[in-house]
């Protein structure tokens, strides 16, 4: 089954007053790369939001944002009043002519003045938390299914393209096989003396050298299986990745062996559609 390693996920819910959401999203990458944002409030739960997505997500660069806004009013401010009156009268003896609004304004912005007291992350919004991260995970798994399909569409295109372009070579075999034979005997009537046994013994050589049936058979061996792990195999990118890595050294040989114009076209088609492959398995998950 072809996952994208592309992917969009979101999702937020209201937990005690406190409106919670979160966006996911990520590009293909050779392993797990996190950027994570998180508020203050949650940073001591930033390794286990780590790990769900480490474990659910499994690859990619992958960006997730957590934000928190408060619906009603906070208590968590404390105004030090003791302190500030303090402060106030600090401030009077050393300039006792200004209004009590200017050393109140200067009085706020000092240590301890102003402080705030959150109440600590109880295991209820920590399970309230934990459920919309998993809820975006959820989103975001779904965008990839639907992104996956659209992949699997276009590589299964490619893969019968090079099989087709395959099949179109064998016609051209016989013809370029005897084509060489024509144009040695042609060359070789304009010598005296030719010894038949060695020129039979060049061709059949030539003819080995020229031989592409091996890669032929390896070729459409190489696109079955790559068509079978694309089908039936999970988180499958890297092992595509490897495949199409074969795929085309078969085709270079291919191109190399071809010495006929028509099997090079063919050639040169078949490598467009490896580049494709190539592209789309890069973000295949």
């Amino acid at each position: 089954m072809i996952l994208s390693m592309t992917g969009f996920g979101r999702a937020e819910d209201v937990f005690e007053g406190k409106k919670i959401s979160i966006d996911i999203k990520s590009l293909n990458s050779k392993s797990f790369d996190l950027n994570i944002k998180v508020p203050l409030r949650y940073k001591e739960k930033e390794f286990e939001i780590r790990k769900i997505l480490n474990d659910r997500i499994i690859r990619g660069k992958v960006d997730c944002y957590i934000n928190l806004e408060n619906l009603e009013e906070s208590s968590d401010v404390k105004i030090n009043k003791n302190l500030i009156d303090s402060y106030i009268s600090e401030l009077r003896k050393i300039a006792d002519d200004g209004p009590d609004f200017e050393y109140l304004k200067m009085a706020v912005r000092l240590p301890d003045a102003v402080t705030s007291r959150p109440d600590e992350l109880n295991d209820g919004e920590w399970e309230a938390l934990s459920k919309i991260v998993n809820t975006a995970v959820d989103r975001f798994q779904e965008f990839r299914k639907t992104e996956g399909k659209i992949l699997h569409e276009e590589l299964e295109r490619n893969i019968q393209n090079i099989d087709l372009y395959l099949s179109k070579v064998l016609p051209f075999e016989e013809v370029r096989i005897n084509s060489v034979k024509e144009r040695y005997e042609k060359t070789l009537k304009e010598f005296e003396n030719v010894d038949e046994t060695r020129f039979y013994q060049e061709m059949a050589y030539f003819t080995e050298k020229l031989d592409i049936s091996e890669e032929k058979v390896r070729l459409s061996q190489h696109l079955k299986y790559y068509k079978e792990v694309m089908d039936n195999e999970d988180f499958n990118g890297k092992k595509l990745g490897f495949i199409s890595q074969e795929i085309g050294r078969e085709i270079n040989t291919l191109g190399s062996k071809a010495n006929h114009a028509e099997i090079q076209k063919l050639v040169v088609m078949m490598k467009d559609d490896l580049e494709k492959i190539k592209e789309q398995t890069l973000n295949v998950l």
